[in-house]
């Protein structure tokens, strides 16, 4: 990931100023805690997500569609899920029974990339990835229309990250897109951590 922000960097260097500046923004939620890049304002929409164990969680879908390319960010909220068990009557699955909700919070992020999967699509590349020591998931797609999808999945705090780019056949990487994703602390300032982040164990310290 710092060789792909190195290049993401070198990128930006050489797009005229104006046309950068008309084009892509720096777009900043407060309510999902993210700040990442964008070309123009996204639409913002509540959606419901379907969890492993069939759980339906609170999301919103930041969404924006530059020319043939498409650009999203949908965020899930998981951190009411033990409630959402409860009141649905799905704590009692024979799978997990009474810590059901633990283990589906715990599966989200495999269940996403799962989604991407299980598409009919050719599966380009599946590996581990990180942002700012944030552990997830990378993925590179190319679609039966031969566009091609990047996708990176993240989980802080109990809340999944599912940032997806999907360009024509032939179009260049979404490199200002993918790297630009911060994960925010309730002030506004980008989370960096010292050591491996994993979603529902103990934090490790923040670099200053």
């Amino acid at each position: 990931m710092r060789l792909l922000r190195l290049t993401l960097i070198t990128c930006i260097l050489f797009i005229p100023g104006p046309a950068f500046a008309q084009s892509w923004i720096e777009y900043t939620s407060r309510q999902d805690l993210f700040r990442a890049s964008f070309p123009g304002e996204p639409t913002v929409e509540d959606v419901s997500y379907t969890s492993q164990y069939e759980a339906e969680y609170p999301a919103r879908a930041y969404t924006r569609q530059n020319g043939e390319s498409r650009y999203s960010i949908t965020v899930v909220d998981h951190t009411d899920a033990e409630r959402i068990f409860t009141e649905r009557g799905i704590s009692g699955h024979s799978e997990c029974q009474a810590r059901c909700w633990i283990v589906d919070r715990y599966a989200a992020p495999s269940h996403a990339a799962n989604q991407f999967l299980t598409r009919a699509a050719k599966v380009t590349h599946f590996g581990y990835s990180r942002t700012d020591l944030i552990g997830g998931y990378q993925i590179q797609l190319v679609n039966p229309d031969q566009s091609q999808s990047f996708v990176e999945i993240h989980m802080h705090e109990d809340r999944l990250y599912i940032q997806e780019a999907t360009v024509p056949a032939g179009a260049p990487l979404p490199m200002i897109f993918g790297p630009s994703l911060r994960i925010l602390d309730e002030e506004g300032n980008s989370i960096r951590y010292q050591s491996d982040y994993m979603n529902g164990y103990p934090a490790p310290p923040r670099t200053r």
